[in-house]
């Protein structure tokens, strides 16, 4: 950890600033290079095997599923170049690094899974009107294959998706991919038996539905972190609280919790504190706290005194009343 004190005037005496680790212990991003190496090779040779055998066998589903899975690839090189730009090092440009990237990538994912789920969807639909002849055998067997290369590349992302929005965008792009061709063993062994091809784009449609439960927590989760709110697994009245609670401090405001990446949170805070400036040990330990017990890896705390008035300039004097809660917090005597 890095502990830096900086010295202000009066009214700003001293400030902590502390960097730490990521949210969750369960993978960093750096430790899937080699995941997403596999994974791309593997989607790569299936996406050009799947349309192959589509052309042969008269099916339209193998050939869209093909380009869907296309999407895939595209989605998985973004979310490397994510991790890849995270590792680069803070500047004089981008003071916090360009981690941002990863919500970023995990963001286009989301859009990415919705747009394919639109496409399916669009091509289900036209297949219901006069659902073509295909040759069933070779679509349920190209599916299975679909199966195992998308189960393993998911596999892959499974335990980073735990921990980070961008992995979990990746694991969720095969997840889906690994159900789309489930869908089309099954469709394809009962239309072997029952000449029905109508079942491929019901369950085409039904697959469809599975994508978008799965993949909304994620559109939505990204947005959140793309418009710096709180992240999800940080509870800010928490946070607040136990920084109201600390010996000496009789204040706190100018809270403000955000995720700089997929992993990475970062806070500001003033504390108030009309003893002074606590010491470099007790600022240490706060900082080490806030990233161990809430997973904040990054803070900054400001010291002041109390003997001037202060107010966030995000929040003007007359919307005083209509400030978020413990931006503004005494402690109770």
């Amino acid at each position: 950890m890095l502990h830096l004190t900086h010295d202000h005037d009066a009214m700003h005496k001293h400030g902590g600033h502390a960097h730490g680790v990521g949210r969750h212990n369960h993978g960093h991003p750096n430790d899937y290079g080699k995941a997403f190496i596999l994974a791309i090779l593997l989607n790569s040779i299936f996406v050009v095997a799947e349309f192959a055998y589509g052309f042969i066998a008269n099916s339209t589903a193998l050939m869209a599923d093909a380009g869907h899975n296309l999407s895939d690839v595209l989605g998985l090189l973004l979310a490397w170049g994510a991790v890849l730009l995270s590792k680069k090092a803070p500047n004089a440009r981008y003071t916090y690094g360009l981690r941002s990237s990863s919500i970023l990538a995990a963001l286009t994912n989301a859009m990415l899974l919705l747009m394919a789920c639109g496409g399916i969807a669009l091509e289900a639909i036209q297949r219901f009107s006069t659902p073509p002849a295909v040759a069933e055998l070779i679509v349920a067997q190209v599916a299975g294959a679909g199966i195992v290369i998308n189960g393993l590349s998911a596999w892959l992302f499974v335990k980073g998706s735990k921990g980070d929005l961008n992995i979990r965008g990746a694991y969720l792009h095969m997840a889906a991919d690994a159900a789309v061709s489930l869908g089309v063993v099954l469709a394809g062994i009962a239309m072997l038996f029952t000449g029905w091809y109508w079942l491929d784009p019901a369950i085409s449609l039904v697959i469809v539905a599975v994508i978008l439960v799965s993949t909304w927590g994620l559109l939505r989760e990204s947005m959140q972190l793309a418009l710096s709110a709180v992240p999800q697994h940080i509870d800010v009245v928490r946070v607040a609280d136990y920084l109201q609670q600390r010996p000496g401090v009789a204040e706190i405001h100018d809270l403000h919790i955000w995720g700089m990446s997929t992993t990475d949170s970062a806070l500001t805070v003033h504390l108030i504190m009309p003893e002074g400036y606590p010491g470099d040990a007790f600022m240490d330990d706060l900082a080490q706290t806030l990233k161990t017990r809430f997973s904040i890896a990054h803070s900054t705390l400001q010291v002041e005194q109390g003997t001037t008035e202060h107010a966030c300039c995000l929040y003007p004097s007359a919307n005083s009343n209509h400030e978020v809660p413990h931006n503004h917090t005494h402690k109770s005597h």
